[in-house]
């Protein structure tokens, strides 16, 4: 595994620690900029809607240039982003640092997704999503405490300056060990233009994949987002225990990313199709048995298992409906937002009329609907060992090699 994909890692948890950073510094930050908590809150909406629209708009203005020099100006807009965040003393400041920094991340996050799969061997792609993606994972587990730990000692602002360090190391470390790769020949898959880009984008085999991620990170997330008032109010834990069990279920992500990034590549569908049922049956069991702490701990470590891990194998399956241009997985990470917009925000829904286990409800109906969006998946004829196809040709890639 080249060096590029864990320095790319890096960058991954600098976007996701920014991210989420406003998750934990919620009343520091409705004090200071004379607001209230649900303003704040609409910070994190404004984030992700950000990511699902302006990341595949700022793509295409980039989608000349090469990788490492796309990647860097994507490093340069987020810094820039981030320290106006820093700098905000208004709301509406802090609203534009939102949106210019959750731009920047969505288009990181395909141009990384894309980048990986191009200077890896075809057979390992899925290792290589999972390497870079274990960066969000870190960002879930480390990020999100250590920008509320340095938030709250320093105030608010200080969080978002170490996100601008944090992310001018990570582009420094790239400029230095991230390499374009070899420009392909001209039957290579990696020579798909922006018009076959497009075209594969509006193949159903492609839109069937996205949809299927939308469904499987909006199951997910319809009770990820709630975890906190679920585990207090229904199971009983205490405020004080609730970090520590995210600290479990962010160690439980990170486990299922490692091992769904060994099947990916070779077990691709079935490990979606496996990975989702058993979703089903630790989202059953939580809105079951979330009323006792045992059970509780244990369906929600196993949703982290098999949850936001499936992304490895997702991002396998997109590739190999519609390449690995930068275009295609752009928008694969935007269906994924999605996916994040429609759990959060129907589980508000939801939860507001119907109570807490709600959301966990509709997370099962919503990985109901994800397996139904896996199965034509396993018609497809394409033989298991590292052939990939683009847009309109089937295609036995070669490895590409790095250039200076």
């Amino acid at each position: 595994m080249p060096a590029a994909v864990y320095v790319l890692a890096a960058g991954v948890f600098a976007m996701v620690t920014s991210e989420f950073a406003v998750a934990g510094l919620m009343p520091q930050l409705a004090e200071s900029l004379d607001t209230d908590i649900a303003q704040i809150g609409y910070l994190v909406t404004i984030f992700a809607v950000a990511m699902a629209f302006g990341g595949p708009l700022l793509i295409l203005a980039l989608l000349r240039l090469p990788p490492k020099t796309a990647i860097m100006v994507v490093f340069a807009i987020f810094f820039a982003g981030n320290l106006l965040a820093a700098l905000a003393s208004s709301y509406a400041v802090m609203v534009v640092a939102r949106i210019v920094t959750g731009i920047a991340a969505q288009a990181f996050f395909g141009l990384t997704v894309s980048l990986c799969m191009r200077i890896v061997d075809a057979s390992v792609r899925g290792r290589a999503v999972s390497v870079a993606m274990s960066g969000l994972m870190l960002g879930t587990l480390l990020g999100l405490p250590l920008a509320t730990f340095i938030g709250g000692r320093l105030g608010w602002q200080a969080a978002f300056w170490a996100v601008a360090v944090l992310t001018a190391v990570a582009a420094a470390l790239t400029s230095v060990l991230v390499r374009n790769p070899r420009d392909p020949d001209e039957s290579s898959a990696e020579t798909e233009t922006f018009t076959e880009q497009l075209r594969a984008i509006r193949s159903p085999r492609l839109l069937l994949a996205l949809v299927s991620s939308t469904l499987i990170i909006g199951a997910t997330f319809s009770v990820f987002s709630f975890l906190a008032p679920i585990l207090t109010r229904v199971s009983g834990f205490t405020e004080s225990s609730v970090p520590l069990l995210l600290l479990a279920y962010g160690a439980a992500t990170l486990l299922g990313n490692f091992v769904v990034g060994r099947l990916a590549d070779r077990r691709t569908v079935p490990t979606l199709l496996v990975g989702t049922l058993l979703n089903i049956v630790f989202l059953l069991g939580f809105a079951l048995g979330t009323g006792s702490r045992p059970l509780a701990i244990l369906f929600m470590l196993g949703i982290g298992l098999v949850g936001v891990t499936m992304n490895p194998a997702m991002a396998v399956r997109v590739q190999r409906a519609g390449g690995t241009g930068v275009l295609v997985n752009t928008v694969h990470a935007s269906f994924i937002t999605f996916g994040v917009v429609l759990g959060s925000a129907l589980g508000s829904r939801l939860l507001a009329e119907y109570g807490l286990r709600a959301p966990i409800v509709l997370g099962v109906v919503l990985a109901v609907l994800a397996v139904a969006a896996i199965l034509p998946a396993l018609r497809d004829p394409r033989p298991r060992d590292g052939s990939v196809a683009g847009p309109q040709r089937v295609i036995q890639e070669e490895r590409p090699a790095y250039t200076g």
